[in-house]
């Protein structure tokens, strides 16, 4: 039998962190007295982020005094005040590796339920003045965990821990969170942890990726979305401009071949590639992302590029390229793939975010036929509108392909009913007129506005977020829990005197520049920057970080819990093993 020792409280608050504001709830502070837990919190109580914290089952976090003991041995500490875990119950017993998820315990009042442990994030790390201990909570199997609360009451210190309920499985704390964070995911395992009614959604989630990973796929599917399978090669590869092609007037394509026209390893429908361009003599070279727009399996790539105003990469392509010329090309790579199925596809897409979405039609025309199609497209007119005549003529291959093309800015030329279905601007409306059925897979590709406004309507429609793809041009939107948002900046060379390390290309970002060894990781350099980054733990546990290796190696300090997939790196707790292509 155990006991609550103290209940502890506290809103969040803003604190200054490495030059940000940081809004948390992470200090809390022992309250004296009976204090009522309600269904989502503890009363007086609150988070900062309720995207990784608090709801119904992350309604009150536990940690234990034993565990407390382990790390002022384990850390050489003698500070610790009870809520330094960031904890609303500190409490005797109720061990991390004897309470199992499911069990049910009546204290006081009240009656809670164990649905998961804690994730761990950064700001454990700030409350500790420890930046290793979201780490260092699982690697030495002492998370602590959360409770739901299933009948309100009032509790305090003092209140007798009894247990009246066994969770299915008997699988404990320390082994759930283990299955999730640390190498080794057996299948059985993971069965196991699907049955306990109880686990938590997010978790659910988690583990029903990895039992769903396939073999050709590396890294933790539970933690990150698929990375796809191992790039072919890894840098550049020298290819041959076999054909350009006018697309609209400001698209053009080029089609790539090896120069000894042996077939290249093929590139899954929505996959991108890397163009190293060298435009001048002492320029450094420029990097670009650009979708594989052909149809897969071919014997080559065929990437179409819109002409930006103002854009190096895209002026020098369409000014200067020319058939047989010669170009550093990466492997392709890229998680936003077309799925297997037979069910519905709903392929969205505005501008030259047709090119991803363009080769999974040709998937779905050449493997797929039965399966219902739909294309969905939105330009400025006739003259800016690419591939027109090739999506026509594989819509028509497809006994159940529909087609609706919108344009913002017709022109008195452009034939409705012809070229174009609808005035106006692609919209969830729009989806709803058309009867766009909302069991289907979406794929959606363009920028992050677009992007955002079909993800947040389909989700209100409840279209599930594993039938949600997204692609988005240029950098993808930042994850930085508990920072508060402020003006994004273009991306720029970091502050100070330039470092003398290797040189670090952000291929997103259009950004290149030499390392400085006074930054810990590739992820502060990056900030320093103002590169968009996505990251939580900071210390190589959740791998929130986790973004294509292009070219180049990292070496890793310290050592994440589990490596990133094959052709990855995780940026927290990396640093170049020399010059470094990567895909922010």
């Amino acid at each position: 039998m155990g006991q609550l020792v103290s209940v502890n409280v506290g809103l969040p608050r803003d604190i200054t962190w490495k030059g940000e504001t940081v809004h948390t709830g992470i200090w809390k502070q022992p309250v004296s007295g009976r204090v009522m837990v309600r269904h989502l919190n503890v009363e007086g109580d609150g988070q900062g982020d309720l995207a990784g914290h608090g709801g119904e089952h992350r309604a009150v976090m536990v940690y234990q005094t034993e565990s407390y003991a382990y790390w002022e041995t384990e850390l050489g500490r003698r500070d610790f005040t009870l809520g330094q875990f960031g904890e609303n119950f500190t409490v005797q017993g109720l061990a991390d590796d004897q309470v199992c998820v499911g069990d049910r315990y009546r204290i006081g009042a009240a009656l809670f339920e164990v649905t998961q442990p804690r994730v761990t994030c950064y700001r454990v790390g700030i409350r500790m003045d420890n930046p290793g201990m979201a780490a260092l909570l699982v690697l030495h199997h002492r998370p602590g965990f959360y409770l739901r609360v299933l009948e309100e009451g009032e509790v305090g210190a003092g209140d007798e821990i009894v247990k009246v309920g066994d969770g299915p499985e008997l699988m404990t704390v320390a082994e759930i969170d283990a299955l999730l964070y640390l190498p080794g995911h057996p299948r059985q395992q993971l069965e196991r942890a699907l049955r306990v009614p109880a686990l938590s959604p997010g978790w659910r989630g988690s583990f029903q990726s990895l039992l769903d990973q396939s073999g050709a796929e590396s890294g933790n599917a539970g933690l990150t979305a698929s990375a796809g399978p191992p790039p072919a090669w890894s840098g550049f590869r020298s290819l041959r401009v076999a054909k350009v092609d006018r697309e609209s007037a400001g698209v053009i394509s080029l089609s790539f071949e090896q120069p000894d026209h042996a077939a290249l390893p093929p590139a899954a429908p929505g996959q991108f590639v890397v163009l190293r361009l060298h435009t001048g003599q002492g320029v450094a070279p420029l990097l670009r992302n650009y979708s594989v727009s052909s149809a897969p399996g071919a014997n080559g790539y065929r990437v179409s590029i819109k002409r930006e105003l103002g854009g190096a990469a895209s002026s020098f392509l369409h000014s200067e390229i020319k058939v047989g010329d010669i170009l550093e090309v990466s492997a392709p790579r890229g998680a936003f793939t077309l799925r297997e199925g037979d069910g519905a596809v709903v392929l969205i897409s505005a501008g030259i975010g047709a090119t991803p979405v363009l080769a999974m039609l040709h998937s779905l025309s050449a493997n797929s036929p039965a399966r219902a199609v739909w294309w969905l497209y939105g330009a400025r007119n006739r003259k800016e509108h690419p591939f027109a005549e090739e999506v026509r003529r594989l819509l028509d291959s497809l006994p159940s392909g529909h087609s609706h093309v919108v344009y913002s800015q017709p022109e008195p030329a452009d034939k409705l009913g012809f070229d174009y279905d609808t005035a106006g601007h692609l919209n969830m409306a729009l989806l709803d007129e058309l009867g766009v059925p909302l069991t289907a897979d979406f794929y959606l590709c363009g920028p992050p506005a677009f992007l955002h406004s079909f993800s947040a309507g389909l989700s209100e429609r409840e279209v599930g977020a594993p039938r949600i793809h997204t692609e988005v041009f240029g950098p993808e939107g930042s994850i930085r829990p508990g920072i508060v948002a402020s003006a994004r900046r273009q991306a720029h060379l970091p502050p100070g005197v330039p470092g003398t390390g290797p040189q670090v290309s952000f291929t997103r970002s259009g950004l290149a520049a030499p390392w400085n060894s006074s930054f810990h990781s590739l992820l502060e350099f990056a900030e320093a920057c103002d590169v968009p980054v996505r990251w939580s733990c900071r210390t190589g546990v959740c791998h929130t970080c986790e973004c294509a290796l292009i070219g180049g190696t990292v070496r890793y300090q310290p050592a994440p819990l589990e490596p990133p997939a094959e052709g990855s790196a995780l940026i927290c707790c990396s640093q170049p093993g020399g010059d470094l292509e990567i895909d922010l």
